[in-house]
């Protein structure tokens, strides 16, 4: 490594960020840039102690614990690039307090980086609140996809709210435009989704025999001729789940890049539909550590709501013809 400098022994106590984690990744955490090999050494040699006494890498950590970390030769770490001087999602926060974040995310942004991507939104809370003691994404929500994501500013609040996600207790309705006219007030699909590679490297998913079982509830809201809006209640959450059910039941979602028509929407767009119209609208959870039912909603977005007045528009105007 270049640039070394030489850490000091430091006595470290676990605060809520650190609690119920690895003693391994909460090294990981304290030692950025030296390689997980070299942390499992120092473990082994007992140089790392959790109140006084030897541990192995599976130890998990709790409130008020005192980590011994020895003096370990670190890369330098490199400037952090300034905070802006505005927040580029405060404006978007729908609830907040001593253990959730939540926003209405715009399309367009990435949950986090990666990919060549170098900022998403859990990087820049982060940068813009570095007195932050832990803030994690409890889900993901696809880069075009807009609307309710959860974030977790307490370990406890995170662990019960993916919990509440395992169990299916916390309720997520999307709204979506389709292609196609859908004629069922209500309808129950279940789907096998199973995960696949392109050569490119890109994570794509498939209606396959073999794969994970996936349920949703779809409510017929509003049909726009040869468009409908639909309402879906997830049972489960895979991956891209409604924008494979619904391809593979010959209804893509407008503007879907990946598993929509690309000559459609290339037309969709030079009608105004500029990218996929997905939106988280509606989250109901049981707060993580009140136990209160909170609704945390996300309005259409003007650019979706515009180009659904526009249909309405030129429906009515075949209509009247």
């Amino acid at each position: 490594m270049n640039d070394l400098s030489k850490a000091a022994v430091s006595i470290v106590t676990v605060d809520e960020g650190g609690e119920g984690q690895r003693i391994d990744n909460f090294l990981a955490r304290h030692l950025k840039g030296v390689p997980k090999s070299h942390l499992y050494r120092i473990l082994r040699s007992g140089e790392v102690r959790v109140n006084s006494k030897r541990v192995d890498a599976t130890c998990r950590l709790a409130i008020g614990d005192l980590v011994r970390i020895p003096p370990v030769r670190t890369a330098a770490a490199a400037p952090k690039p300034a905070a802006p001087a505005t927040s580029k999602f405060e404006g978007h926060v729908i609830f907040e307090d001593d253990a959730l974040l939540v926003i209405d995310k715009p399309a367009g942004v990435a949950v986090h980086g990666g990919s060549g991507i170098s900022r998403g939104v859990i990087e820049q809370f982060r940068l813009e609140r570095p007195q932050a003691k832990f803030l994690e994404l409890v889900h993901r929500l696809d880069r075009e996809t807009s609307g309710v994501l959860l974030l977790a500013k307490k370990r406890s609040a995170l662990v019960a709210l993916h919990e509440a996600i395992r169990n299916n207790a916390i309720e997520k309705r999307y709204l979506m435009l389709v292609c196609g006219v859908w004629k069922d007030k209500k309808r129950k699909v279940k789907l096998p989704l199973k995960k696949y590679t392109l050569e490119s490297g890109e994570r794509r998913v498939s209606v396959d025999e073999d794969g994970q079982p996936s349920e949703t509830i779809f409510h017929l809201r509003e049909s726009f001729g040869e468009f409908t809006l639909l309402e879906a209640e997830l049972i489960t959450g895979r991956t891209h789940q409604l924008r494979v059910q619904l391809q593979h039941l010959g209804f893509p979602i407008a503007g879907d890049d990946k598993y929509g028509d690309y000559a459609f929407n290339k037309e969709l767009a030079k009608r105004g539909l500029k990218r996929m119209f997905l939106h988280s609208a509606e989250t109901v959870i049981r707060h993580p550590i009140s136990g209160e039912s909170l609704k945390l909603s996300a309005p259409l977005p003007k650019d979706l709501a515009n180009f659904l007045k526009h249909l309405d528009k030129t429906v009515k105007h075949a209509e009247a013809i």
